[in-house]
């Protein structure tokens, strides 16, 4: 009896760990970290000072000192690796949100996870009065996690729905927007100024003292993501398929959650809250894969876009460098007003 052609190709890996890889997945996948790549090195020639290609690589490998090797290594190296890693965490950390909603607005952004960090961080530097980026990196994880156990407590009734998920966490992000509001208000207008400015996203004033310890902890909640894969896929079948193949799916999507919320309050401690990456990488390697059996694709798609956003960010007005965030919103919203039209005109 012949194989049964499912229309897509795979390649299997044999051997003590066993591996099916999808063809269209990885080609993608291969595609996007091409253009990354590409667009890093276009990061690191250009600018006040433009650099040869040749002089980017001669600083990258210790052959080349002085002040070229400083602008890349301490200046342009760490914002092009964090819009590098960040773009891949958030775009990952979107991609659990809406397999676990089931709803391609199940994004951070949306659903206040990003809010819930930003909150945090804004109560370190205006109540706590501290400006450590230790400090805001450990409020911003706190407000991230405390917000998810306050929506995943108002969610949780006989099993977490997709959808009370994503009006609960509306909700609780309309809360805690008016509460940020407030706390800026009522703070000194310095202090409230500088809160607001990393408010809005930004990768201006990265250096390795932030960026080093961030990355590693999100390349480790992205390996974790990764094993947590298959509970993940299998819970898109519905909580009956995913419990008959032996996934615990209450204890899985806790583990899922606090993965994803972790690689979005790690974002947020460096660069403030940065929206779209989150909702729309998900969606963009879906339709370009067709498949959601990898994260992959989705991680690269997302570090494309953010270093996308950087880079047009530093260069769209002449002189001036804009943050990341507010390209990033403004993209985003037009994608938003694009995804609600369209759910609508599905749904009629």
């Amino acid at each position: 009896m012949g194989r049964v052609d499912f229309g897509r190709k795979y390649i299997q890996l044999k051997g003590p760990v066993k591996l099916r890889i999808d063809v269209r997945s990885m080609s993608v996948t291969g595609i996007f970290l091409i253009a990354v790549i590409a667009l890093a090195l276009f990061s690191l020639m250009v600018g006040t000072l433009k650099l040869s290609v040749a002089e980017v690589f001669s600083s990258l490998f210790g052959e080349m000192s002085g002040f070229k090797r400083t602008v890349v290594i301490d200046w342009r190296l760490p914002r092009v690796l964090a819009a590098i890693v960040f773009g891949a965490g958030l775009a990952v950390s979107g991609s659990i949100f809406q397999s676990i909603t089931r709803n391609p607005l199940g994004s951070p952004d949306i659903l206040g996870f990003t809010t819930g960090s930003y909150t945090g961080a804004l109560v370190v530097m205006l109540v706590i009065k501290s400006m450590s980026y230790t400090s805001i990196a450990i409020g911003s994880l706190i407000g991230g996690f405390a917000t998810a156990f306050v929506i995943y407590l108002f969610a949780f009734r006989k099993g977490t729905q997709g959808f009370r998920l994503i009006i609960v966490g509306i909700a609780i992000s309309t809360v805690l927007g008016s509460f940020n509001s407030m706390l800026l208000l009522q703070s000194q207008a310095e202090v409230a100024l500088t809160a607001g400015a990393w408010g809005v996203g930004s990768l201006n004033g990265v250096n390795w003292y932030y960026v080093l310890p961030a990355t590693l902890f999100v390349l480790v909640l992205l390996i974790l993501a990764l094993i947590m894969n298959r509970p993940l896929r299998e819970m898109e079948l519905g909580k009956d398929a995913a419990k008959s193949h032996g996934v615990h799916v209450e204890w899985s999507q806790f583990l899922l959650i606090m993965i994803a919320v972790a690689l979005t309050a790690s974002a947020t401690a460096v660069m403030g809250p940065v929206t779209f990456v989150a909702l729309a990488a998900p969606q963009i390697a879906f339709r370009i894969t067709n498949t959601k059996e990898s994260l992959a694709p989705t991680a690269a798609v997302g570090a494309f876009i953010l270093l996308s956003a950087d880079v047009l960010a530093q260069r769209m007005i002449p002189g001036t460098i804009l943050p990341v965030g507010v390209l990033t919103l403004s993209l985003g919203g037009l994608y938003l007003v694009w995804l609600l039209f369209h759910q609508a005109r599905s749904a009629a």
